[in-house]
């Protein structure tokens, strides 16, 4: 969804304006607390000897609770503490995590994750299917949840043991990919019973542990000894801050402040130039303009094609994106299973049709009027206003600190989007297209046949031959919809110092098995 508003910095999971950090950090507006810890903290991680990750982060939480704050690009700094039944590897297939293995039912309806045994949280409670039915339920029921929308069909839970019996209300075979670090990390039951103390002294089963914690500002934490893949975890200390302004982070990394960073791909040429390795973390980003065909004048079929039409997506790429983006008219990279081939050149640039069919509905030139309403200033919105200007369309920019209020509401009428996508495809989709979709901002409305086109996904196992082919459809199903214009596609771009090793390949991931930091950090 997979996800919600993404990453760009100004200038960048939306790439400058970082719609998904913007738009939730000042919604949900966090309080500095006292450090988690008087000891340790800053004098461990800067011991001499350790291996010490120092991270500037443009997607510094805003929450630790992973039920509020893991469906966006966040997920990444909060995998660090928390853990998650599957993960995802090279491939994009899951894997396992903190369940050795899994098994569905003959008629698929049924799933059982089978538990690595010993396993505990970091305040010592056991990890059990008892912990994941709590933390099942808690994301379905939590009212400030973030999640519940991708659990949908997730019935109940059966904790016996190590063995968690999920049960569905459909044939579903997506839940071992939707299960893994971004929708489900899991936290300590007992310090889940108080969630507002959790989101500040957040408790998991992760490769770390925090042991100091500033909201919105720093954390550092430490290896935890107990996590079940230890012996692979070659880091015993993690500073994370939150970035700078941007012009200042390449510098930072030079002369050793940081030695990790995502970065904008603005950066990248210069992050080369000092000596830096610049990491490109495969994705599923994807922008777009999100329309309300409930509202006028979208509401008219001419007008939303017109905007189609009108859409220039290479001028994004040229603009935004620095060489490392690519055009896309799907909620998906080329490439990727579900990119659907069939749906690639459908409504090419092409203005004269624009203007044509904004004719058609009965607009003169100028006479189309719209507001484009957005967190914060995003080179985006510039392109998008030029772009519509040359078909006739005068829009206006305008910037709502608590946009995502009206966003996820469905009242706003124009506005933009991007998602860091789901590791399950499937619900990726039906967040874009499904009629109770958050990133739907037409909401109830779907395409039709998209709901039938999507069942026959989640029933189709994933090593089935025809599942790329079953995908590749609810995809085109999808993109028949009438409230989004998807334009860009571009990685994840990582500037780190040559003493880090290289990171595996995960899509959307970070993972930090088998990574080391020389002596030369």
């Amino acid at each position: 969804m997979s996800g919600r508003l993404t990453n760009r910095r100004p200038g960048a999971n939306l790439r400058s304006p970082r719609l998904r950090a913007a738009a939730l950090g000042t919604v949900l507006a966090t309080v500095l607390t006292p450090a988690l810890a008087a000891c340790g903290g800053d004098d461990a991680a800067a011991s001499g000897g350790s291996a010490t990750l120092k991270w500037t982060s443009s997607y510094f939480p805003t929450h630790w609770d992973p039920v509020v704050g893991g469906s966006g690009a966040q997920f990444r700094e909060l995998a660090l503490v928390y853990a998650s039944l599957t993960r995802t590897d090279e491939s994009g297939k899951a894997v396992p995590d903190l369940a050795k293995s899994w098994e569905y039912n003959d008629k698929g309806d049924e799933i059982t994750f089978h538990l690595r045994p010993g396993l505990k949280f970091s305040d010592g409670e056991p990890l059990d299917a008892t912990a994941v039915k709590a933390a099942v339920e808690r994301a379905k029921k939590q009212k400030n949840s973030a999640l519940f929308g991708d659990l949908t069909s997730i019935t109940s839970v059966d904790a016996d043991g190590l063995d968690a019996v999920v049960h569905l209300n459909q044939v579903d075979y997506q839940i071992p990919q939707l299960l893994g670090q971004r929708v489900l990390q899991i936290a300590s039951p007992k310090a889940a019973k108080a969630p507002a103390e959790l989101d500040q002294n957040p408790v998991g089963a992760g490769p770390f542990t925090i042991t100091q914690l500033i909201p919105g500002t720093k954390a550092v934490l430490k290896k935890n000894p107990d996590y079940w893949d230890a012996k692979n975890i070659h880091i015993d200390n993690v500073e994370l801050t939150s970035a700078p302004d941007a012009s200042t982070v390449i510098s930072g990394l030079q002369t050793g402040v940081y030695n990790f960073a995502d970065i904008d791909p603005s950066q990248a040429d210069a992050a080369k130039k000092a000596g830096l390795d610049v990491f490109v973390q495969p994705g599923f980003n994807a922008s777009n303009l999100s329309l309300n065909v409930n509202k006028a004048p979208f509401d008219n079929d001419k007008v939303v094609d017109a905007v189609r039409y009108a859409v220039d997506r290479q001028e994004f790429v040229d603009k935004l994106t620095f060489g490392y983006g690519e055009v896309t008219n799907q909620p998906f990279p080329k490439g990727y299973v579900a990119y659907d081939p069939e749906s690639e050149n459908a409504y090419a640039h092409d203005p004269a049709k624009a203007k044509k069919l904004l004719a058609e509905a009965g607009y003169k030139s100028g006479e189309l009027k719209l507001n484009l309403v957005i967190p914060a200033e995003d080179p985006q919105a510039e392109v998008v206003q030029s772009q519509l200007a040359k078909v006739g369309i005068k829009v206006t920019i305008k910037i709502d600190k608590n946009w995502a209020t009206p966003f996820f509401a469905k009242d706003l009428t124009f506005s933009l989007y991007g998602t860091t996508g789901r590791d399950s495809a499937a619900q990726t989709l039906t967040a874009h297209f499904g009629p109770n979709g958050p990133l739907n901002l037409s909401s109830p409305y779907e395409p039709k046949g998209f709901e039938e086109a999507i069942a026959k996904v989640r029933q189709t196992p994933l090593d089935a031959p025809a599942y790329a082919r079953t995908l590749q459809a609810a995809t085109r199903a999808g993109l028949e919809s009438r409230a989004l214009v998807f334009t860009y596609s571009q990685p994840n771009l990582i500037a780190k110092n040559k003493s880090i090793s290289d990171l595996p390949k995960n899509p959307a991931h970070i993972d930090w098995t088998g990574v080391t930091i020389s002596s030369g950090n």
